[in-house]
């Protein structure tokens, strides 16, 4: 059994579209809710929330928010962390994704009941179509 963890799960893109917006994408329950789950987040720091997963509701918490450039939760019960830095590029705004707090491939997750490596596959892709589509038409259109 391999020692290491897995890599954080990390994509940047440029969308078309001023900080502001996509910041209220991400910092607010409806915002949030119109891209990837519902929620009952709110934008302070300490606050517990959950998401509605396909597995059941994950508690979160807010860890840090630095409006409008930056903003992490842990997500459920595995340690993940989610991360997400903007960047203001004139009227386009750089946005980067991080899913971090991987443990070692092996490891079972016990709400799927398969390994840390399959579970980081499917999540993977499932960021990919997250951020590049469901959120870029959020905020781009």
């Amino acid at each position: 059994m391999s020692l290491e963890t897995l890599q954080d799960i990390k994509q940047t893109v440029i969308f078309d579209a001023p900080i502001h917006k996509v910041w209220n994408a991400v910092s607010t329950s409806e915002g949030i809710a119109s891209w990837f789950m519902p929620n009952d987040f709110e934008s302070k720091v300490g606050h517990e929330f959950h998401l509605q997963s396909p597995f059941g509701p994950s508690p979160c918490k807010v860890l840090e928010i630095d409006e409008p450039n930056r903003l992490s939760f842990s997500w459920d019960t595995e340690g993940w962390i989610v991360s997400f830095i903007l960047r203001e590029l004139g009227d386009k705004t750089e946005f980067t994704f991080i899913h971090s707090g991987w443990k070692n491939p092996d490891t079972i997750l016990p709400k799927a009941n398969e390994k840390s490596s399959v579970i980081r596959g499917r999540m993977e892709n499932g960021w990919v179509d997250l951020v590049n589509e469901r959120l870029r038409k959020v905020v781009e259109g």
